[in-house]
């Protein structure tokens, strides 16, 4: 019988504690445990110390979870709470992403302030983005405008975009509709046209390899539809690069038994992209996340990549 409490690892931005705060709510109602039986730690990231300069030039994906692994690893924690698409591909040795929740709508919000849509923005507008596949997308559908890295936490660039540093920024509408922030969104942007990045709109939880006592625990709140969409998006990332240094969109839906992933590729300026689509069953999610790589990987040819570098 468990006496003292679970003590659950997260970031400390707005977005995170809310996060952490849905996923201890579900594991209550599963459980039929009080709020007092699991303690919410917060830490401080290097993703978030540094924000005045683009993650792909201090790091790339790694640094929203390095603090938390280290004391997952140490066994101060008992899980984390993660944004996935925040999440490298390899994970430190011992540890493993155990449980997903429901996935949230995974496009990507245009917050416009000189016009509503990306389409209707002015000739040399200014946009602001951290992400690189934003970026690309962006450029992509805008080659004209004027893209800038634009981080910090969501009110943070709101801020920024109130002041008139940009005319327009992105953000996932996930994040949005966690915080309350749903109205926000001047345009939606159609997945098929902007695809997301691969785990978007997705909690994880991670822990323990053999942790049987917490295992046991999160497989009640375990989704598995956004289980085996997310595997096969990670295992998609994993056959190309997966850091914060490439454009790399993915998506993948289920029903029933059966997974639709769609996938591309960029340059950083958004002239050039590969697509691909496969099918298959969920039993297989990661394999053909996998396959869906290698197969664009060798449409693009090795000279598409030079680009990443």
């Amino acid at each position: 019988m468990q006496t003292k409490p679970f003590r659950i690892g997260t970031r400390g931005s707005p977005l995170a504690l809310a996060q952490a705060a849905e996923t201890r709510a579900r594991l209550m109602i599963a459980h039929d445990l009080p709020e007092d039986m699991f303690e919410i730690v917060v830490l401080s990231t290097k993703g978030d110390r540094i924000t005045d300069r683009a993650l792909s030039e201090i790091g790339g994906k790694g640094l929203f979870t390095q603090e938390l692994e280290d004391q997952l690893v140490s066994g101060e924690l008992d899980f984390a709470v993660h944004s996935s698409k925040d999440m490298p591909t390899k994970l430190p040795d011992g540890l493993f992403l155990s449980a997903f929740l429901p996935r949230e709508d995974v496009r990507d919000a245009v917050v416009g302030r000189t016009a509503p849509t990306l389409a209707e923005l002015p000739i040399a507008a200014t946009v602001g983005s951290s992400s690189l596949r934003r970026q690309a997308l962006i450029r992509r559908l805008r080659p004209d405008v004027n893209v800038i890295t634009f981080r910090g936490l969501v009110d943070t660039r709101l801020r920024k975009l109130a002041d008139g540093e940009v005319d327009a920024t992105l953000l996932a509408f996930a994040g949005l509709k966690r915080l309350g922030k749903s109205e926000v969104p001047t345009q939606l942007l159609d997945p098929t046209e902007f695809p997301p990045a691969p785990a978007q709109g997705a909690i994880c939880i991670e822990s323990r390899i053999g942790d049987s006592r917490v295992n046991d625990l999160l497989e009640a709140i375990n989704h598995r539809p956004t289980f085996d969409a997310v595997t096969c998006e990670r295992a998609f990332l994993g056959a190309l690069d997966g850091s914060c240094r490439t454009p790399i969109a993915g998506y993948a839906t289920v029903e029933g038994t059966s997974i639709r992933f769609s996938g591309m590729i960029l340059t950083p300026d958004g002239s050039r992209w590969h697509e691909v689509s496969v099918e298959g069953q969920t039993a297989g999610a990661s394999a053909l996340g996998a396959s869906a790589g290698e197969t664009i990987r060798a449409k693009a040819g090795s000279d598409f990549f030079d680009s990443w570098s």
